[in-house]
């Protein structure tokens, strides 16, 4: 750091790029990415693909969306051509490897992933689309739960899971991050009322949270991959087996969520 002024000024200037990588241990390397100094940055977004890479965006059907939805495109997140690190088999299972990833739209890698694109072909992922709640009958993705909640303003990120409910089956509850500036305690009441509202405008009045905990950050591996494991342990009062957190980026973000469990 270096004093400026009366203040304090990072010693980039501003002029670090900032990149944002979309990538699976299955891909063998990062697929979607902005290049540092050569290709526009888009907070929240991936942007644009590696050369070599094509990825697509399509419906339940598999038909590529091909119709705005507001600003944007929405589907789920496939590649049509092979890239330099494709999987090529499971071992010891190579039919498993095809039902898996090769199988649930023709002649197309499907990621498991929904996404977003604009009109400028950016791209940004919005999660899982097989990660589904079955709440009062209604299924449920936790990513459009999540991208709902990340429609709030003064939202970081958040991450949504099931838990056992004695009326609805499974119940919704929401670790949601909050931009710390915009973090006061007491009126932690009226925040979670305004999430509530913009999930039920958002999605529906079905898809609110019935618990919704604040906390400092996600449990997350180095690589930046969200443990829901151990989020939706918690989230069932497991809490004394969580298993191995040393690996995680930061393991005391556990602690500090179990003793905030609602």
């Amino acid at each position: 750091m270096k004093k400026h002024g009366t203040g304090m000024m990072n010693t980039s200037e501003k002029k670090c790029p900032i990149v944002d990588t979309w990538w699976q241990t299955e891909t063998g390397g990062i697929l979607i990415s902005n290049l540092a100094g050569v290709t526009p940055a888009k907070p929240s977004w991936a942007t644009l693909p590696l050369p070599g890479v094509k990825p697509v965006l399509v419906d339940e059907k598999g038909e590529e969306v091909t119709e705005l939805t507001d600003t944007h495109y929405s589907g789920n997140l496939c590649l049509t051509m092979p890239w330099p690190g494709i999987l090529r088999t499971t071992w010891g299972d190579h039919e498993r490897c095809r039902q898996t990833y090769f199988s649930t739209y023709e002649n197309k890698y499907f990621t498991g992933d929904g996404a977003f694109k604009d009109e400028a072909g950016n791209f940004r992922i919005t999660g899982r689309v097989d990660d589904v709640l079955n709440v009062s009958g209604h299924r449920l993705g936790t990513a459009e739960v999540e991208n709902a909640i990340n429609m709030m303003a003064g939202v970081v990120e958040s991450a949504v899971v099931g838990y056992p409910h004695e009326l609805k089956g499974q119940g919704i509850y929401a670790y949601v991050v909050l931009d710390g500036r915009n973090r006061h305690e007491e009126d932690d009441q009226l925040t979670k009322q305004d999430l509530l509202a913009t999930v039920s405008r958002i999605i529906g009045p079905i898809a609110k949270p019935d618990k919704i905990q604040f906390v400092s950050a996600l449990p997350k591996t180095r690589s930046g991959k969200i443990m829901r494991r151990i989020l939706r342990k918690v989230a069932e009062g497991e809490l004394e087996n969580l298993g191995d957190t040393s690996t995680l980026l930061d393991p005391a973000i556990v602690d500090e969520i179990k003793e905030g469990k609602i």
